[in-house]
């Protein structure tokens, strides 16, 4: 899975992808309360930067104080940092153009096309104020930020529909373009000249397969982080935190508030000292670690575990994913020579506190390979090759 992170300069964008990923100042993190981005062009950031998360998972953490593994691996997820949007009209005029819009070596054409090959969108934008980062625009305002990212996206695929479209009358007689494509594109067009989304353009399943290959940015499941300041996060509020709230609720997308600044701090004080850190602003878990976890819900996404004494670890799987496949996940042998899978929740695991008081109370099932992987389920797979 790889996750995007796109916003205008001087949002945060990239600090976040710093405390995701545990990238280091040469990779641009951190600049005063907002941390990182750059001014012009696609951004003075002249390439995406990817790095991998780790997804929190508290399940993983009570299975590595039972077993006291040699190794403890969590899920992880890519990020992408991409490089700040440079204005209005900027995306599809790059599309149009064939690249020769906007700064940096992967500006333009080829900066969409990267865009288009991944998985989720994270909209970054800012609400925190600070002297030593001004905003670009002069005020800020996180709807008109979302908005303006939005509306570039949506622009560019626009381009992309309306230039195959053009070619629909042709394509059609000489039998390159299918009934479902045709329908679809169509669809999509109507969408974004309404100012929507192609996920909400009401595709049939048929269509939806027809026109994979686009990559519409606005079919992708997005999100939207905010950036607050200290006194924001500890208010609970910002300026404009309705807006975000309608513009989220319209799309159907989730909301993560975070506090750049406050995330930074955290890192550099020892676990022992965090909880206590964020007790002091009414924070539960982390920002950066809400987010990584809302990725993984919106993309549907789940965990299986796998438990013993060499190492504990998640793997991640599709929700629906059958035990035969998420097997595979493991290794390719396991699933060919599947014969059953030895499974307890999470929860009587922990509620009993050992394997084995679960099997002594007869509460380890033997699955087969059509059963539908539940989240948290800790499995043992048997198999013969």
């Amino acid at each position: 899975m790889k996750i995007a992170l796109v916003g205008l300069p001087l949002t945060g964008k990239t600090t976040i992808f710093s405390l995701l990923t545990g990238a280091g100042p040469g990779s641009g993190a951190g600049a005063g309360a907002g941390g990182g981005g750059t001014r012009g062009g696609f951004g003075g950031q002249s390439e995406a930067r990817v790095g991998v998360a780790k997804v929190p998972d508290p399940r993983l953490d009570f299975l590595s104080g039972l077993y006291h593994p040699a190794k403890t691996t969590p899920a992880k997820i890519d990020f992408v940092d991409f490089p700040p949007f440079a204005g209005p009209g900027a995306s599809s005029a790059a599309a149009r153009s064939g690249g020769r819009t906007g700064g940096g070596a992967n500006s333009g054409a080829s900066w969409l096309a990267t865009l288009r090959t991944v998985d989720a969108i994270v909209m970054v934008a800012r609400a925190f104020r600070s002297p030593n980062v001004p905003p670009p625009a002069d005020t800020i305002d996180p709807l008109r930020d979302l908005n303006a990212v939005a509306s570039e996206m949506i622009l560019a695929d626009m381009v992309v529909a309306e230039t195959r479209l053009e070619k629909a009358p042709l394509a059609r007689q000489r039998g390159q373009m299918s009934e479902q494509e045709f329908s679809g594109l169509s669809k999509a067009k109507a969408a974004l000249e309404a100012e929507r989304l192609v996920a909400s353009a009401g595709l049939t399943a048929e269509e939806t397969h027809a026109l994979r290959g686009y990559a519409f940015l606005t079919a992708k499941p997005w999100l939207v982080a905010v950036n607050l300041d200290e006194d924001q996060l500890l208010a609970g509020t910002y300026d404009g935190k309705d807006g975000v709230t309608a513009f989220a609720a319209e799309k159907g997308l989730p909301v993560v508030e975070f506090c750049g600044k406050i995330e930074a701090e955290m890192t550099e004080l020892p676990p022992e000292e965090r909880a206590a850190f964020m007790a002091d602003y009414g924070l539960a878990q982390s920002g950066i670690d809400r987010l990584a976890q809302a990725v993984y819900r919106h993309l549907n996404l789940i965990s299986f575990l796998t438990a013993g004494e060499d190492e504990c670890r998640a793997w991640t799987i599709e929700r629906g994913t059958d035990a035969k496949h998420a097997a595979g996940k493991i290794h390719s042998d396991i699933e060919k020579g599947f014969i059953k899978a030895e499974t307890v929740s999470f929860e009587v695991l922990k509620e009993l506190g050992s394997m084995a008081a679960v099997k002594a109370g007869g509460l380890l099932r033997l699955e087969g390979k059509d059963y539908i992987v539940q989240d948290g389920d800790i499995i043992n797979f048997r198999f013969n090759v």
